[in-house]
């Protein structure tokens, strides 16, 4: 039985800009619309405007919504100020990772979780269910459907934006959200993304999104804004180091074995969902690591791609996550797991096989790049 599609509001607007679209996560989203590179290079240099309207929004609202947070997911909410945002992770009993997310506190009583497309309706599920021991005090709301989402990202992105409002943009920290006016529409402004650039993630009613995006059209084309699509997303973030949910992380693998560690609260008020486990993966990460993320770059021309064996000695000693051509290092890179004997960056002999030839690459700290700032 084949499942069609979903759509988000600007998706005539994306046909009607000759946009390439594909199936992704059960949406029918824009891959690119004319050169992927370019659309790259816009956002390192210049700006991008995407459509992630696929994202999955979950509103968590009532007097005891932050322990119950607490309780449902790794990271400290109730360290999260109004106005704030946090990134973080939940996982199973066991450790797995189910998504990374990323929490908005709006108000006192009342958080924002936005989870990945292909997780949402999990990540809904879950919390709902652990939801129950909380009984009054806690309402968890499914609010896809309340939501689109446009994102603005580059260098150029805070002069694009504050052509369109008055919300005081260099107040506006990296990972904080508030209310605003964006081209005339009620808009949660967030600057948050994920390419490795400055930018904003604007949260609107699906009606408001097309008057919005031609707003940004218009107000970016001084700038050198571009519409953009997923295919870009994807090597930005990857030169970026960033994560990205069923490549590097995975329901096998827990926060520490992703080098996430971090994200983890033990010192946290109250018990939560997978401490014990995770405690265990602390420990193991620090004392005997089975294998650890790193970067790779190519010496030759040859593209990695998730899956791939990364050889050494002849033996294989991890597998390749993500890879693709990296249009600002002008080389292939890849993000690999490898046995943590050969995880020290400018480590010798290690190469990548592809399709039965062993070929040679550099391993390196991640990310590949960091914006100057």
């Amino acid at each position: 039985m084949s499942t069609v599609p979903r759509t988000t509001a600007l998706d005539a607007l994306h046909r009607s800009l000759g946009a390439t679209m594909t199936d992704f996560a059960g949406w029918d989203m824009p891959l690119r619309y004319a050169s992927e590179r370019e659309e790259h290079q816009a956002v390192r240099t210049r700006a991008g405007l995407f459509d992630l309207s696929h994202m999955g929004e979950i509103t968590v609202s009532g007097p005891r919504a932050v322990d119950f947070l607490n309780h449902a997911l790794v990271g400290n909410i109730a360290t999260v100020g109004v106005g704030r945002a946090r990134y973080t992770m939940i996982v199973r009993e066991d450790g797995g990772i189910l998504d990374d997310l990323i929490v908005y506190r709006l108000e006192e009583t009342g958080y924002l979780v936005v989870a990945n497309a292909g997780n949402a309706q999990t990540v809904l599920d879950t919390l709902t269910e652990r939801a129950a021991g909380f009984g009054d005090g806690v309402e968890v709301r499914d609010d896809r459907d309340a939501y689109a989402l446009i994102a603005v990202q580059g260098p150029e992105s805070p002069a694009v934006l504050a052509a369109v409002t008055d919300a005081d943009l260099d107040g506006l920290k990296y990972y904080a959200g508030l209310p605003g006016t964006v081209a005339g529409v009620p808009a949660l402004i967030a600057r948050t993304g994920y390419t490795g650039e400055d930018g904003f993630e604007l949260f609107v009613a699906p009606e408001h999104a097309e008057r919005l995006w031609q707003a940004l059209t218009e107000a970016g084309a001084p700038h050198g804004l571009i519409p953009c699509g997923l295919s870009c997303r994807d090597t930005l973030r990857l030169e970026a180091g960033m994560p990205l949910y069923g490549h590097e992380l995975t329901r096998e693998l827990t926060p520490f074995d992703a080098g996430l560690g971090r994200v983890v609260k033990f010192e946290k008020d109250g018990d939560f969902v997978g401490r014990e486990a995770l405690a265990a993966a602390a420990e193991r990460a620090e004392t005997a690591p089975p294998r650890k993320l790193v970067g790779l770059v190519a010496e030759g021309r040859r593209v990695p791609r998730a899956g791939f064996s990364v050889v050494a000695d002849g033996k294989v000693i991890g597998e390749v996550t993500s890879g693709a051509p990296s249009p600002t290092l002008g080389k292939p890179i890849a993000i690999a797991y490898v046995d943590a004997a050969f995880a020290a960056p400018g480590t010798a002999g290690v190469g990548v096989d592809i399709r039965g030839s062993h070929e040679p690459y550099e391993v390196v700290a991640l990310p590949f790049y960091k914006r100057q700032k």
